[in-house]
């Protein structure tokens, strides 16, 4: 693996390089707590600015309130955003150590003859592209990915092994204590510079497409309902459950392990902490919280049986009160 020198760095990001080379070589991007004198490290939250004297970086990325922190240990790059920075930081490290993907279609893929893909597509080994889908120029499919019939993937998407998108919906109509399936008649609509991650599910849509715009970001084992839709630049963490017909607004973010609950609506800027289970639409931007604190079993077991009874003490309170006044 190649290294890079800071001037090469600041040239293509910005940044001012303060009290260091430009000739100095980065031999790879660390954290900061062990970061070696060839590593470029980031500091962005000043809650870890202990660590920041105490490493042995040969750069750190700091916001510039830390400047002068920065400069105390050594060389820096002032940034207005370090957190931001460092991502293309690893960007620029990923074009300059990788080889170049190839576009085009793995010998292994199976792709319809109806299915459409950019000549700058790549389909990765495994892949199956079913009739009259669709993928945008420059998307990159992993390995094993599957793109149902008639789905789309719009461009510069990047979707990692084993996603499926467009399977079907879990639609079934209740028939004397038997069920009888829903075709599911709709497709799954993708748009430009999303990232799935591994393993991740899209269904499509009963009538209408689950619609995934612009920008947004999805993390491993994801399950995302028939006609689900969500916003622009939304993200979400690991193991999310969507259920169908929920719409997510713009900006929005998602917990770890988090539920949605079927044909709710989530305000744009709504953001859910992890293991929230959402049980009522949400009009208003704002951070919500709904899991029950971890304790030990006992206390645990305790506080869940008070808990249970809160609506009944209430009542006993409020009668208390109206007797008190009546007295």
């Amino acid at each position: 693996m190649s290294s890079l020198l800071l001037g090469h760095i600041v040239d293509a990001l910005g940044g001012s390089l303060e009290g260091g080379a430009r000739e100095t070589a980065i031999a790879r991007i660390a954290p900061l707590e062990v970061a070696g004198p060839g590593d470029l490290s980031f500091l962005s939250n000043p809650r870890y600015q202990q660590q920041l004297a105490a490493s042995r970086a040969a750069c750190v990325i700091v916001a510039p309130a830390l400047r002068d922190a920065a400069l105390a240990r050594g060389a820096c790059i002032v940034a207005d955003n370090p957190y931001v920075y460092f991502a293309r930081a690893t960007q620029l490290w990923r074009q300059c150590n990788t080889p170049a993907r190839p576009s085009g279609v793995h010998p292994s893929a199976v792709v319809d003859p109806t299915a459409q893909l950019h000549p700058s597509a790549t389909i990765g080994p495994l892949c199956v592209v079913e009739r009259g889908a669709s993928i945008g120029a420059d998307t990159v499919l992993k390995s094993r990915v599957t793109v149902g019939e008639g789905c789309h993937v719009g461009a510069r998407c990047i979707v990692h092994a084993g996603v499926v998108i467009g399977a079907d919906g879990f639609g079934f109509a209740p028939e004397n204590g038997q069920w009888v399936k829903i075709e599911q008649l709709g497709a799954v609509r993708i748009g430009d510079d999303v990232e799935i991650g591994a393993n991740t599910c899209i269904d499509r849509g009963a009538l209408q497409d689950t619609v995934i715009e612009d920008g947004v970001k999805l993390d491993n084992l994801i399950q995302i309902g028939h006609n689900v839709r969500i916003g622009k630049h939304s993200a979400m963490a690991g193991c999310v459950g969507v259920a169908g017909s929920a719409t997510i607004g713009a900006h929005c973010t998602v917990g770890g392990g988090a539920i949605v609950l079927g044909h709710l609506e989530l305000a744009d800027n709504v953001h859910i902490s992890a293991a929230t289970v959402v049980t009522r639409s949400l009009t208003r931007p704002g951070q919500y919280t709904g899991m029950f604190p971890i304790d030990d079993n006992a206390r645990w077991e305790k506080n869940a049986a008070t808990l249970k009874q809160l609506h009944s003490l209430r009542e006993r309170i409020k009668a208390l009160e109206l007797a008190l006044k009546a007295a």
